[in-house]
This record gives C-alpha cells, structure tokens and sequence, in this order.
C-alpha cells in the first residue's frame, strides 16, 4: 500500500478547476478539486443525480444556490447538497489555491 497527501501534486497554475477521482466504487466517489480563483460557468448550474457532501480545506469559496441565498465558506466548513439541489461556484480565492474534498453518494 502507498500513501498520498491532499495537497501534493498540485500544479501552479490552472487554465481551469481541476477535478480529480481519487477513489470510486458502485454510486460511491471521493473527488479532489482544486480552484485559483475559479467560478463555475455563469451558463449553468450544477445539477447532479446523487448527494454530494463537500468540505472546504484550504482558501475560500462562494456556492451559490438557485432560488437561494449565496454561501460563505473557509477552511474547514462543509456541507451536504442533497440530489437535484441547483448550486454553482460563484467565487474562490484568486491567486491562492482553494482545495475541495467531494464524496458522491
């Protein structure tokens, strides 16, 4: 078995948020993401078929939900975005990483 950290690995500069599968198995996913002042398209929103439960470990972000108020988070807060909930990145730190933990489920 080997080990892998969070935080390594992880590039300078992105043209765009990088999404990476760190495990998955059957409806079950745990993703890293990481932003340098990414924001979701402003053509959509996130729409997705299961829950998704989300911790911020580093920097800051803004979700934003449809027919909701905008949401705060720093390192440290999570939050659990129950299936078909309409939610977008509005804002991530510019300039300075802000890494995601995702489970799907």
């Amino acid at each position: 078995m080997k080990t892998s950290n969070i935080f390594a690995q992880i590039p300078k500069q992105l043209k765009e948020e990088l999404f990476e599968e760190l495990i998955s198995k059957d409806s079950f996913k745990v993703e890293r993401i990481v932003s340098y002042g990414h924001s979701s398209p402003q053509s959509g929103w996130y729409d997705q078929e299961g829950d998704e439960w989300v911790i911020l470990l580093q920097g800051e972000a803004v979700l934003s939900f449809e027919n909701s108020e905008n949401l705060r988070l720093k390192s440290g807060d999570y939050i659990n975005i129950p299936a078909h909930t309409k939610h977008r990145v509005s804002w991530t730190l510019p300039q300075t990483k802000t890494v995601w933990l995702a489970i799907h489920y």
